[in-house]
């Protein structure tokens, strides 16, 4: 007889809910890159059922008596470990109501499904009219969390991305940022406006893009037998670690945002096909937090992507993919990858002005959640602050407020991930520099597997086994998230490209 009888039942009904969570998690992959237009009403209403026997299954009753009979079992660290999540897990959803769950999920799915000819469409107007249920359900998620955690409402949200971080701690990396970035951003693109860099010129037809795609995101070391990439309105990372499932779009017109979409997103890929295997199905199996999750896909698409020895590699598969021209050269298409630029859109922000698009969109949900603004006064406030941080003025709703795909699944909590996997992504990559140390030499050679290794032994292998910052601990050796490498790295980044 097991030594640890209710633990293992606990295993089963988690090893039952993640493979429930699979399915869940595959059809929401459909929705959005395959499903026929006419079957989302169908599709939302699986969907939410699937939910409604998820939260079933976490909050069936006789769970709370097992997992504190389970704390006295003879558990091992990664057992232990596992329980606290699991236990984490079931605080969660018994804090919210069954009927809340099936709202909720049949709202965000007809939100989203609109959104994707709303936004094209400008068309903000017929947007409010389903985004308005997801915000009162994501506003009644927040009181109930709030209510159970003893969090403020926002923090409440985020915590289900980031536990233990706070809005508070962000405003203390970013405050400072806030402050100084936007004048800097002014004096480099004044600069660089008098710099000749080629552009590349097109058509580059999408066949060619994803080919070329898919060849690239080989090199990054993704596994083609365990996921896939295609194509959707929003480029997403989703599935499982089992079956990883990615997705990027397409322009003919310009090649390099989906290049450095799908590369970001393999970032968030080899994170999930580098969890640790023995654990799969269970809850400490799953990666820890979102900040760690975007530090891998940010480091993916920033510090590899346009290193000098991976643009060096990366030059001639692209020439290959769109013919020989002057703009393709390894140098221009370095200039082409690292220029500052003040855009609208945050995900084809450069890495200097990113975290500003960041900070806009953390400060409008914190009042969205608290509901000290309005749904009305949204496109506003958000045109405001983008003349504010970043001097641009919005021309539509289309490149505004509607571009992200975030708040039509009440994603609340989650955009401040970005701006702290930003952060880690630089104390990541310093520690990494400082311990391999043949480091360029290898990406000038196009040999990326020690860094792969370095970064599976030290982050991917632990799972949930630890606290965020425990993990960044064991990373790195720093137990806080510290913005002075990021900061720094800015400034550096600004000082040269001013000469």
């Amino acid at each position: 007889m097991s030594a640890t009888p209710t633990y293992d039942d606990l295993s089963g009904t988690w090893t039952r809910l993640h493979r429930l969570s699979h399915l869940q998690s595959i059809a929401g992959w459909d929705q959005a890159s395959n499903m026929p237009p006419k079957g989302n009403e169908a599709r939302a209403a699986a969907m939410a059922e699937m939910a409604a026997l998820l939260h079933r299954m976490r909050t069936e009753p006789k769970l709370k008596d097992q997992l504190s009979r389970a704390e006295q079992e003879p558990l091992d660290d990664g057992q232990r470990a596992n329980l606290r999540e699991m236990r984490r897990q079931w605080r969660a959803s018994n804090a919210l109501p069954e009927s809340l769950v099936t709202r909720q999920q049949m709202a965000n799915s007809r939100c989203e499904h609109a959104w994707r000819t709303q936004r094209p469409a400008n068309d903000w107007a017929g947007f409010v009219e389903n985004f308005r249920e997801v915000l009162a359900c994501g506003r009644e998620e927040a009181r109930l969390l709030s209510e159970q955690t003893g969090l403020s409402k926002y923090d409440a949200m985020m915590d289900r991305f980031e536990p233990g971080m706070t809005s508070a701690h962000v405003d203390r990396v970013f405050g400072d940022v806030r402050q100084w970035l936007p004048g800097l951003i002014r004096d480099v693109t004044a600069k660089q406006a008098r710099d000749a860099v080629i552009e590349p010129v097109g058509p580059f037809p999408t066949a060619q893009q994803r080919a070329l795609c898919e060849k690239v995101i080989g090199i990054l070391g993704f596994d083609f037998q365990a996921g896939r990439l295609d194509v959707s309105t929003h480029p997403f990372c989703g599935g499982v670690p089992e079956d990883v499932r990615m997705t990027t779009r397409f322009n003919e017109n310009e090649f390099l945002i989906s290049l450095m979409g799908t590369v970001h997103e393999t970032g968030h890929g080899r994170y999930e096909q580098n969890l640790p295997r023995d654990w799969l199905g269970q809850p400490v199996a799953e990666a820890r937090s979102m900040a760690l999750h975007e530090s891998q896909s940010l480091s993916f698409e920033m510090q590899l992507g346009s290193h000098r020895g991976f643009v060096d590699r990366l030059a001639p598969l692209v020439a290959g993919a769109f013919g020989d021209q002057p703009a393709l050269a390894p140098h221009n298409l370095h200039r082409l990858l690292t220029r500052v630029k003040r855009g609208l859109i945050r995900v084809d922000a450069d890495e200097v002005t990113y975290s500003l698009h960041i900070i806009l969109r953390f400060e409008l949900e914190q009042q969205l959640v608290d509901g000290t603004l309005a749904l009305e006064d949204l496109p506003e406030a958000w045109n405001a602050r983008m003349r504010d941080f970043l001097g641009i003025e919005v021309p539509d709703d289309a490149r505004g407020v509607l571009q992200d795909v975030h708040w039509t699944r009440a994603a609340y909590g989650y955009f401040p991930t970005y701006a702290l996997g930003n952060v880690i992504s630089l104390q990541i990559w310093r520690h990494v520099e400082r311990e391999l140390p043949d480091l360029e030499a290898q990406m000038e050679r196009g040999e990326f597997a020690p860094l792969y290794d370095w970064l599976r032994e030290r982050l991917y292998r632990h799972g949930r086994k630890f606290t965020p910052l425990e993990t960044l601990e064991r990373a790195i050796g720093e137990d806080r998230i510290d913005p002075q490498p990021y900061i720094g790295y800015l400034r550096a980044k600004v000082a040269e490209l001013r000469h």
